[in-house]
């Protein structure tokens, strides 16, 4: 990537600080009592995985039971994949019309981010809005395309999004326990998912005081499980005081972290958290995000059993497809406003109260 382009340099603002805050208190949570014959008879467990949600947004899990030797085929496969030429790269360069596959060029708040990334679907295809249009009914197939090096690339990939999955429906089922519901209570969101993969190459930076390996952002479907390298980089801000905390890798665990679906869902008990990656001016960082996702037809609002008139709905139903499809567009561009988020749906503080007046005067 070389010098620094203008368009890779955050505002002053946004710029990293040049000491770091190592966490101290993201929780790490052992899930090995899931392997027994009745594991969500543990409340400690369910608790603690309320607690990290409500109160950090972010916990990392070990005894995770996600096989090593998958995810390291997958590593490996992944550098092999970045390290070819460019060239070789850009033969599956992604498009508007093409999501998957490889890109150099994404944007995160409008300013391009210090790195190279690789995207599959869990399923394949997945089915998704064919436009942004907030009336737009046809739907459109989205596939994935697999270069032809390294040739393992697709069936570890795949494998890796399957163990993924897996992963994935029993940290909702915690989640959902914890917010006094049952189990089962969001698989049915999931049916035809729209979850994907992502391999993320942060290549060394030569100005990292300028430039992010991945901007500010929170993600925007329901849970993130992330697996890093040894080299680090992700920092979290802390919801205490808004402080840039770096995340230090935990050999064989994931992170994980809840994504606005979920916030939205649980009526903002659980928030997601704003966090983004360091550029590193001597080692090259490798990390891979799984983001799981609900399927397109998905009306996105806060369940009923989490309202009541007490604690009415802090947000308006928006779908999935449309606002899944607005977001990655934004990736590929600058636009001139700020890409969708859910705040976009967020009902003011002053018509809640005014909602909570006329409920309170009827009863």
């Amino acid at each position: 990537m070389g010098e620094v382009d203008p368009v890779f340099i955050q505002d002053l603002e946004h710029r990293p600080k040049l000491t770091i805050i190592e966490a101290e208190g993201i929780p790490l949570i052992d899930l090995s009592v899931l392997n027994s014959a009745d594991p969500v008879s543990d409340g400690s467990l369910v608790s603690d995985i309320g607690d990290a949600c409500k109160k950090w947004g972010f916990f990392q899990v070990i005894n995770h039971g996600v096989p090593l030797e998958k995810r390291e085929r997958l590593e490996k496969a992944a550098r092999e994949f970045f390290h070819q030429p460019m060239e070789e790269k850009a033969k599956i360069r992604r498009a508007e019309v093409r999501i998957s596959g490889y890109s150099n060029a994404e944007h995160t708040k409008n300013v391009r981010d210090w790195k190279e990334v690789f995207d599959f679907t869990r399923q394949n295809p997945i089915i998704v809005p064919a436009s942004t249009s907030p009336d737009e009914e046809q739907v459109v197939e989205w596939h994935n395309h697999w270069p032809q090096y390294p040739p393992q690339l697709r069936e570890v990939c795949e494998e890796y999004g399957e163990e993924m999955e897996k992963l994935s429906f029993k940290l909702l089922e915690l989640i959902a326990l914890s917010l006094g519901l049952a189990a089962d209570s969001f698989h049915g969101f999931f049916k035809d998912q729209t979850s994907n993969v992502r391999l993320n190459h942060y290549p060394p930076c030569p100005a990292p005081e300028l430039a992010l390996g991945l901007g500010r952002h929170k993600d925007g479907g329901a849970l993130t499980v992330l697996a890093q390298d040894d080299v680090g980089g992700l920092e979290v801000k802390r919801k205490s005081d808004g402080e840039w905390i770096r995340v230090k890798p935990t050999p064989e665990a994931f992170i994980i972290n809840v994504g606005d679906v979920m916030q939205v869902w649980s009526n903002e008990r659980y928030q997601s958290v704003e966090h983004r990656v360091i550029a590193n001016s001597e080692k090259e960082r490798f990390s891979i995000p799984f983001f799981f996702n609900p399927a397109h037809y998905t009306i996105v609002k806060p369940l009923e059993e989490l309202t009541s008139e007490e604690d009415p709905p802090r947000y308006r139903p928006y779908k999935w497809g449309r606002f899944f499809v607005t977001r990655k567009g934004g990736n590929f561009k600058k636009l001139d406003v700020e890409n969708i988020q859910i705040s976009h749906f967020r009902i003011s503080e002053s018509e809640l109260a005014n909602r909570f007046q006329k409920a309170v005067s009827v009863a």
